[in-house]
């Protein structure tokens, strides 16, 4: 065999559809732990600067958005592993199916570790569809802050006094109502929309939204690959014991035939 036909042998075996998955899944974690990590960083920084001056208000805040990042760092590091881990699965499960009428033989080990990937798959995706719709909690939130800063900046804002119009971060319940300032009007409001960490921040979440739906894609992807590959693997095994039934009676019926056939001789 020559190497143009050993490299169509090895392409032939790759898992492409796992391979965009992983790719994807990869591409997703990243966004969202990556630019998580730094938003979370922005936020806090924006909240001392601007909302809460006493420490004791938001304390209890910066250390939930601590844990948040500690969370990203196990997160990330989680499914890293767990990426590599269905990737390799594809590959195995693809050898079997390019492999189903030679010597092959899927295991029922194999088979229960593959059924067992659909169902932590299918739970990881119903996990991140709720981590998807917390990480647009802030996007709404930085959002509401920036369009308030351009109503100012509109013809509307010559209709009213400029002052008026706030910006309370205490009705969401990200600090208490005893917390100093706690809100933000007219032009401190413009200037803090001006920020670049606030301008940093807002974009980031919404990458990071965007990186965990890529996520959740990606694990749909997962979940229907495994899915049929656990349906090929079943096929494959119950193939191979009908070819192994079928060679015990044709072996059997051989075995019968040359009795009768020794029977006859001795007998004539």
């Amino acid at each position: 065999m020559g190497c143009f036909e050993c490299c169509i042998k090895c392409l032939g075996g790759v898992p492409y559809a796992s391979l965009v998955a992983t790719i994807l899944c990869f591409s997703g974690v990243a966004l969202f732990c990556g630019c998580g990590h730094v938003a979370l960083t922005g936020t806090v920084s924006i909240l001392e600067s601007h909302f809460s001056k006493v420490a004791s208000d938001h304390a209890m805040l910066t250390d939930i958005i601590q844990l948040m990042q500690y969370v990203i760092y196990g997160i990330a590091s989680f499914f890293f592993l767990y990426g590599i881990i269905l990737l390799a699965e594809g590959f195995y499960t693809t050898s079997a199916v390019k492999e189903l009428h030679s010597e092959f033989k899927t295991t029922i080990c194999g088979r229960c570790i593959s059924g067992m990937f659909v169902f932590l798959t299918y739970i990881l995706g119903v996990a991140w569809l709720g981590v998807f719709g917390f990480s647009a909690v802030p996007v709404f939130l930085f959002y509401n802050m920036w369009s308030t800063c351009a109503t100012m900046k509109s013809s509307i804002s010559n209709l009213t006094d400029i002052d008026s119009i706030c910006v309370d971060v205490r009705q969401y319940g990200i600090i208490p109502w005893s917390a100093t300032p706690g809100k933000a009007c007219g032009s401190t409001l413009g200037d803090i929309c001006n920020t670049s960490e606030f301008y940093l921040s807002y974009h980031l979440y919404i990458v990071a939204c965007a990186g965990a739906g890529a996520t959740v894609i990606a694990l749909i992807h997962f979940l229907m690959i495994l899915s049929a590959n656990w349906a090929y693997l079943k096929d494959a095994s119950q193939m191979h014991a009908y070819q192994d039934i079928k060679m015990k009676e044709e072996q059997e019926l051989q075995d019968i035939t040359s009795r009768s056939k020794e029977c006859l001789h001795s007998y004539t």
